[in-house]
């Protein structure tokens, strides 16, 4: 009866406060679903994880040497993905980035290329932004992803020392002086010989993921791929 009760006020509450899909702000929501039928139908996915070297990777060569990576959706200025992306960051919309996350894992799980990952490790926020956002959006896409590929994450190894200014608006060069010693490895012990995942949300110039893979890659041994919710063409 009490379970009804709450259906009940959650179906008025439905009608009287629509949720609108957080992909094209428009259409309005079923029940425990992400996004609308059309966004899912029309959102850019990718097939960078068919590949060992695609144009994800194509952007690191030069610059760190990794085994594979993939972005699981285009973005593009003003798109679906982009709102998408906004939610997650700023609209404390951490469900974008579990939900998606595990989409992108159940893609990863099944290919070749990252058949041998055994960690997942999100790129850390600082703790002063930390407790300004309240989480961290990478990490939600880490654990999304852990579920999906059946794989352990974990957020302790790699810590983010320095407080850095937002990376919008800066070019490739700018980007990289902003964070080229914003990160540290931790129980670098436990690393060696392992094949991480670093995960972020959006790749643009690389320039985060760069940093943040330069630290990890001392670690004897050890394997790094990298994997991000979007990618910017």
């Amino acid at each position: 009866m009490f379970t009804t009760a709450l259906e009940w006020i959650d179906d008025l509450l439905g009608l009287l406060y629509p949720r609108l899909c957080p992909a094209c702000e428009e259409n309005y929501l079923p029940k425990e679903s992400l996004i609308c039928l059309q966004c899912h139908c029309e959102l850019p996915y990718t097939d960078h994880h068919l590949s060992v070297d695609n144009v994800f990777t194509e952007r690191f060569w030069g610059r760190v040497p990794l085994d594979t990576g993939a972005a699981l959706l285009q973005f593009t200025k003003g798109g679906r993905v982009q709102a998408l992306i906004h939610q997650l960051k700023y609209g404390g919309n951490q469900e974008v980035g579990i939900r998606l996350g595990i989409i992108f894992g159940e893609k990863l799980r099944t290919a070749a290329t990252f058949a041998q990952v055994d960690l997942i490790i999100p790129v850390p926020l600082h703790p002063r932004r930390l407790r300004q956002r309240g989480y961290n959006q990478s990490a939600c896409i880490a654990a999304g992803l852990a579920q999906g590929m059946g794989i352990e994450y974990a957020e302790h190894y790699l810590r983010r020392v320095a407080y850095t200014t937002t990376q919008t608006q800066k070019s490739r060069m700018d980007r990289f002086n902003n964070v080229s010693t914003a990160f540290e490895v931790r129980k670098a012990t436990e690393l060696q010989g392992r094949h991480l995942l670093l995960v972020d949300d959006v790749l643009t110039t690389g320039a985060t993921l760069e940093a943040a893979a330069i630290p990890l890659l001392e670690v004897p041994g050890l394997r790094l791929s990298m994997a991000t919710l979007a990618m910017a063409v």
